[in-house]
């Protein structure tokens, strides 16, 4: 085995844990940020409502079991870490699966709610109810403007079907009193 020099060990050594720690607290930074955004659209889709006492203990428990995957994922990162700092090689791609694995696990875990599911659904229905609105808004300043409206051209689209038809039927008619001849 080929001699090191001690300062190239050193710098070896120091360029290895600035890497692992720069990936370490991008990996808990990014986690973190998601975990965030996670929980305040979360937090957002009960906004103006209340769910039933079940709904709401059953949600706090999947959160409750988010939040010891989060933990199990700390104590995996400080194994890891401990593992490096010991001599290990450890690929600081380990560390951020260890991060990707539990985000989804503790998203799988509040996801799989029926708080989580009521409070989807509801946003989803506030949304569809927003999209209705801004619809008809469009609708009314169309027509306040001139132009020709949703409405207006559905109208025109059930005149072109039903005159197509009239002349389908006055077609086979002549058909018929030209045969008749």
């Amino acid at each position: 085995m080929s001699e090191m020099n001690p300062e190239d060990v050193r710098e070896n050594w120091a360029a290895m844990m600035t890497e692992m720690n720069d990936a370490v607290a991008n990996s808990f930074e990014q986690n973190m940020e998601a975990q965030a955004a996670f929980m305040e659209s979360w937090m957002g889709a009960f906004e103006g409502s209340m769910p039933d006492e079940e709904t709401t203990s059953e949600g706090i428990e999947g959160y409750e079991r988010a939040v010891d995957v989060w933990m199990e994922a700390a104590e995996q990162m400080t194994t890891r870490l401990t593992a490096a700092a010991e001599g290990e090689d450890v690929d600081v791609r380990e560390l951020r699966d260890i991060w990707l694995q539990s985000a989804n696990e503790a998203f799988s875990e509040v996801m799989g709610t029926s708080a989580f599911a009521a409070g989807t659904g509801e946003m989803v229905g506030n949304l569809m109810e927003l999209q209705e609105d801004v619809d008809d808004l469009n609708q009314d300043t169309l027509e306040a403007l001139g132009f020709a409206t949703r409405d207006d051209i559905d109208e025109v689209g059930e005149r072109l079907v039903e005159l197509e038809r009239r002349q389908h039927e006055v077609s086979k008619k002549l058909d018929r009193l030209l045969e008749d001849e």
